[in-house]
């Protein structure tokens, strides 16, 4: 099973952006050592919910600091960009990497941004399938052409990709309608932390009633947490994350001046603790083998803490290295 980390950069309460953003650089630093196959890089706008604003120019920064893992991002958000300006990014970054670049793309939320960048809500509503027929046209080439939503004259791709036919492209699915959508182009889905193992194998198996392949690598987001013992891995992600989920739940601005969103923080941690990896080395093996998802993104900020985040990863490694079986004892004294 591929093992990745999913760095969200939150900004915990009486942190600074900068201290968010430095804790995800080390996080991916210790995945590089620690052998994971993968990190991949959250977007989000104007909330400390995580304050990183460009996936893919982290990506691009987080590249050329390792040598390598492969960077995916998860996800930029096509309800605010422009198609064509995203495929361009990814193929730059597929040529200068190697082929380590992952684009994770999603429809995102009906928040502010899309008054800010101007894209608008019936963009959200309605714009995601031509938004992301347009994207996969740019980032296959050789040339590309626009459409009644987006129009231009033909133009040539440049760069071509380097990774034939394309870089791998992978959907957020929270829907039935997005897992079908995903399916009829063959596109594995980026499946959230919000959800259990069984609705993301319920989701996957919609997928492939749909017609996806059934050899998709599809991802699983998860939260990552190791301690001594389920009961204070537990504990330590009560003490912190109720305060980010509530600063960050609430910085969630609608665009039509609706309702945000109504989670309590301290139920969502709470559910959080219960639906993933959160425990002791053993417990977080065993939950792991029981994904069903082919490859597994864990996040591991959970408390915001820099030193609890690299105890994480580096237990992590040691399951990849171990298979996601429970590993030797000389393993597990790396770890204190």
């Amino acid at each position: 099973m591929p093992l990745g980390a999913f760095l969200l950069a939150p900004r915990f309460p009486g942190q600074t952006d900068r201290d968010a953003l430095d804790r995800a650089c080390a996080a991916l630093d210790a995945a590089e050592r620690a052998g994971l196959d993968e990190a991949w890089i959250a977007e989000h706008h104007f909330m400390p919910y995580g304050v990183c604003p460009d996936a893919a120019a982290f990506a691009a920064y987080a590249l050329g600091r390792t040598r390598r893992i492969a960077v995916g991002t998860a996800v930029s958000v096509l309800s605010t960009t422009h198609p064509v300006a995203l495929a361009e990014r990814a193929l730059l970054l597929d040529n200068v990497s190697g082929g380590r670049f992952h684009l994770g793309v999603g429809r995102g939320g009906p928040w502010v941004d899309l008054e800010v960048f101007g894209t608008g809500l019936e963009r959200y509503r309605s714009g995601f399938p031509d938004a992301l027929d347009l994207l996969l046209r740019a980032l296959t080439g050789p040339t590309v052409t626009g459409s009644a939503r987006f129009p231009f004259r033909e133009v040539p791709v440049v760069p071509a990709p380097a990774s034939l036919p394309r870089p791998p492209v992978a959907v957020a699915a929270t829907s039935k309608d997005t897992v079908a959508l995903a399916a009829a182009r063959g596109l594995p889905l980026l499946l959230g932390m919000h959800v259990d193992d069984d609705d993301k194998l319920a989701m996957v198996a919609h997928y492939r009633a749909a017609g996806g392949p059934a050899d998709a690598p599809h991802v699983s987001a998860v939260v990552a947490h190791v301690a001594d013992s389920r009961a204070e891995a537990v504990a330590q992600v009560m003490d912190t994350a109720p305060g980010w989920l509530c600063a960050g739940l609430a910085a969630h601005v609608p665009v039509d001046g609706g309702r945000g969103p109504s989670r309590d923080p301290y139920a969502y941690a709470r559910l959080l603790c219960d639906l993933h990896p959160v425990g002791d080395l053993d417990y977080c093996a065993a939950r792991l083998s029981r994904s069903g998802i082919g490859r597994v993104i864990a996040m591991v900020e959970a408390t915001g803490d820099p030193g609890h985040t690299q105890r994480t990863v580096a237990a992590l490694g040691v399951l990849r290295r171990s298979g996601v079986l429970p590993p030797a004892a000389s393993d597990l004294g790396k770890l204190a």
